[in-house]
């Protein structure tokens, strides 16, 4: 089983970049437009998904802060939940629980060169494998195929391009709402 190294994007500075995204599980299917810049993703979603306290249609991942928001427009409140590393949007190649990865070779994915890998992982205590669609040019994952369940994500329309700070912050107005229970459906 051959394993390559280095799987990351050829320069060192984080990439920053907008894509459509279509995420896949059980028979259903999501959408939401992605900004990204270093640990931040703003998820802006074409069907709002349901809160403990309402429907959100955008949602702000922090991985500095290992937090998920999502903005809740009537209310102008924040619901804040503790980030789930196995639920985020994979960026950087190494999957959470990765325990084996493999070059199955050259790709393309959304008309970008990419590398195509067998990633097995332990997820919550399972093994799992995945197809994993690593851009050339930038290292992000592009898109990543579960083999073991019905489950998929991909970046649609991939744009690299500067993210505005603002998007990624607390909204002027809104305030935090802290749930006595973190539990959110989310797709």
């Amino acid at each position: 089983m051959a394993e390559e190294a280095s799987t990351g994007p050829r320069s060192a500075q984080p990439i920053e970049f907008s894509a459509s995204l279509v995420k896949r599980v059980d028979g259903r299917r999501f959408e939401a437009q992605v900004f990204a810049k270093s640990d931040r993703i703003r998820l802006e979603y074409k069907y709002a998904i349901k809160t403990e306290l309402g429907y959100s249609s955008i949602e702000i991942l922090r991985l500095d802060k290992r937090e998920s928001w999502f903005l809740l427009a009537q209310r102008r409140q924040i619901l804040s939940a503790p980030v789930k590393l196995e639920e985020i949007l994979p960026i950087q190649p190494t999957l959470p629980g990765e325990q084996s990865r493999m070059l199955i070779g050259d790709a393309t994915t959304i008309g970008r060169p990419s590398k195509l890998y067998e990633v097995r992982v332990d997820y919550n205590g399972r093994n799992e494998r995945f197809y994993e669609w690593v851009d050339v040019e930038t290292g992000v994952v592009l898109k990543l195929v579960s083999q073991d369940r019905d489950w998929a994500i991909e970046y649609l329309r991939f744009r690299i391009s500067p993210q505005p700070d603002y998007y990624f912050e607390e909204p002027t107005g809104y305030q935090r709402w802290a749930p006595k229970s973190g539990t959110q459906e989310r797709g």
